[in-house]
């Protein structure tokens, strides 16, 4: 027989499993024993005064993310942590990191709506760097914000010059002249 640490143990101390056998008789579920081993081990997890981070609260109530303060989905705790060991300046305002992180969620916001429209027009429904690449050119203001940034797998813009296109009189007049032979005797 196993013992629980994946070592056998030895024959003459084989484990009762009699007791086991008659809870999974009675219908006890894995839930019903998990919850069972978490009250004897005196597990706090439910309410029991301490949160999950290791803080005491009274009321039992979570603390509020500074992201959840700002109503913002981009970390403003990330922001702020980078910013302090990034050396941009000696000290960094609270509000600095709150404001920095609504810029980026609004430009990366941005961009996807109109990479994903990209992709729509396309007929996909994954945007690739292809379709950010688009989306970033075509648009006048995130055209001068990463004017200088080569996007990985973007391809380029589809451009043929006027130079090389066919002039449309020359064209007409190609069309009304294969009565005339080509050659003259």
């Amino acid at each position: 027989m196993k013992h629980w640490s994946g070592l056998m143990a030895p024959a003459n101390e084989q484990q009762p499993r009699a007791a086991a056998s008659n809870r999974s008789a009675e219908g006890a579920s894995d839930v019903d024993t998990a919850r069972g081993l978490q009250k004897r081990r005196g597990s706090r997890a439910e309410g029991a005064g301490m949160s999950a981070r290791g803080k005491s609260s009274g009321g039992g109530a979570r603390g509020k993310s500074r992201s959840w303060r700002a109503g913002l989905r981009f970390p403003v705790g990330r922001v702020h942590r980078l910013l302090r060991r990034g050396r941009y300046a000696s000290r960094v305002g609270a509000g600095a990191a709150v404001y920095l992180a609504a810029v980026l969620e609004y430009l990366a916001a941005e961009v996807l709506e109109l990479a994903g429209n990209a992709a729509r027009d396309h007929r996909k429904v994954r945007i690739v760097p292809r379709h950010v690449q688009l989306a970033a050119r075509h648009d006048a203001e995130l055209g001068l914000l990463l004017g200088r940034v080569t996007i990985a797998q973007g391809g380029v813009l589809p451009h043929i010059p006027a130079a090389l296109l066919p002039l449309k009189a020359a064209a007409a007049a190609a069309k009304k002249l294969p009565d005339q032979a080509s050659q003259e005797y």
